[in-house]
C-alpha cells in the first residue's frame, strides 16, 4: 500500500479508502453484506495496508456505522491507526429534524454516529449532499463548533455545484471558521464533469478529492455488458447506476484491451487512471468479494503511460450531471 496526505493537510491515508456501504443490512440493500459475510474482506483490507474508512449515518439507516466501529475495534489495536469517515445530511427517521444541515440536525446527529461507532471521535466528518433549506452560514458554524468540540478532526463534503463548495469555503473564511479539506465527488472514467470546474477548484484549494463510484458501479470492471445488461444485483437496482451509451462501451472496451496488455484487471486499469488524476488522494472502493480489494490495493501500483490515458480517455462524451442534480 502507498499512503499520502489528504489533500494539503498532514492527515495520513492510503491511496484505496474502503467504502463501508457494502456492509450493514440486506434490508436496506439486497447486495449489501451482513457482518459476518463482510468481515473477511474488511479484514484483508487491512492486511493489504488500508487505514481510511468512509461511511455514513444514512447506509443501513445507522447499521454500517455500527458493523464499521465493530469491525475496526477488532482489526486495529489503537484509534491512531486508522483513519475513520461518516457523513451527516440523508434522512434518518421520519420526524421533523432528522435530515439536513441545520444545527439542530448536525449536533443530533454526530452524536449520534459516535454511539454508533463507538469511537470519541470522528476523524473526517463530511456534509452527504449540499442543503437548500437551511442557510450556509448556519451550516458552516455548526461544523465548526463540532471541530472545536474535539468530536471532529476535519470536515469535508460530497457532491455539489462548484459555486456551492466554493461559497462554503469563503463562508469559512470570511468568519474565521474551519473549512472543508476534502470533496467526495461522483468521478470515473465514464463520469468526468467535475473536471470542468469542480476538480480544478479543489486543486487550486489545496481539497483533497476522495471520488465515489471510481468503477461507475462496477460498469468499468465489466458488470454490464453491452448485449445482455446487467450482469449483478448492484447493476439492475442501485439508483445511482449511469445510463449506459455507446460512449461508455467503447472507454470500457478500450480499458479491457489495456488491462489485457498489462496483464491486469480491467478495474486495476479503471482505478490507476483515477489515482494518477490531479488532486486525487484515495478513491473510495466498495469491495463485496476479497478479490475486489486485492485487485483495488495491487492498482495503486500501477502506472499509465501518457499515451495509455489518451487512448482510454479518448472516447469520452460529456453527459448530464449525475449525483447531485
Amino acid at each position: 500500500m502507498k499512503y499520502t496526505h489528504l489533500g494539503a493537510t498532514g492527515l495520513t491515508v492510503s491511496r484505496i479508502c474502503l467504502g463501508m456501504m457494502s456492509y450493514g443490512s440486506q434490508t436496506w440493500r439486497e447486495w449489501v453484506l451482513e457482518y459476518d459475510d463482510g468481515y473477511p474482506i474488511v479484514k484483508r483490507a487491512v492486511e493489504l495496508g488500508v487505514n481510511f474508512f468512509d461511511t455514513a449515518n444514512v447506509y443501513s439507516t445507522g447499521v454500517s456505522e455500527e458493523v464499521t466501529g465493530k469491525y475496526l475495534k477488532e482489526f486495529f489495536t489503537s484509534r491512531d491507526q486508522y483513519v475513520l469517515t461518516t457523513k451527516v445530511f440523508g434522512k434518518m427517521g421520519d420526524v421533523p429534524n432528522m435530515q439536513g444541515l441545520s444545527r439542530k440536525h448536525i449536533m443530533d446527529a454526530v452524536d449520534a454516529s459516535l454511539r454508533r461507532l463507538g469511537v470519541d471521535y470522528i476523524d473526517l466528518y463530511q456534509i452527504h449532499r449540499w442543503d437548500y433549506n437551511t442557510p450556509i452560514e448556519e451550516t458552516m458554524e455548526a461544523l465548526h463548533d463540532v471541530v472545536k468540540s474535539g468530536k471532529v478532526r476535519y470536515i469535508g463534503a460530497s457532491s455539489m455545484w462548484a459555486w456551492q463548495f466554493s461559497k462554503a469555503q469563503y463562508t469559512a473564511v470570511l468568519n474565521g471558521w474551519t473549512r472543508f479539506v476534502s470533496m467526495q465527488n461522483h468521478y470515473s472514467l465514464i463520469y468526468r464533469e467535475e473536471e470542468r470546474e469542480m476538480n480544478p477548484l479543489c486543486e487550486d484549494m489545496g481539497v483533497g478529492l476522495i471520488p465515489w463510484s471510481p468503477l461507475a458501479r462496477g460498469f468499468l470492471a465489466g458488470n454490464v455488458s453491452r448485449l445482455e445488461g446487467a450482469q449483478t444485483i448492484r447493476a439492475r437496482t442501485d439508483p445511482y447506476m449511469l445510463d449506459w451509451r455507446d460512449v461508455d462501451f467503447d472507454t470500457r472496451d478500450r480499458v479491457a484491451e489495456l488491462a489485457e496488455r498489462h496483464g491486469v484487471t480491467a478495474a486495476q486499469i479503471a482505478l490507476a487512471w483515477i489515482l494518477q488524476r490531479p488532486a486525487v488522494t484515495s478513491p473510495i472502493v466498495g469491495a463485496t468479494k476479497l478479490h475486489h480489494i486485492e485487485q483495488a490495493a495491487s492498482a495503486v501500483k500501477l502506472v499509465l503511460s501518457e499515451d495509455e490515458v489518451d487512448y482510454i480517455e479518448e472516447p469520452y462524451r460529456p453527459r448530464p450531471i449525475h449525483g447531485h442534480n
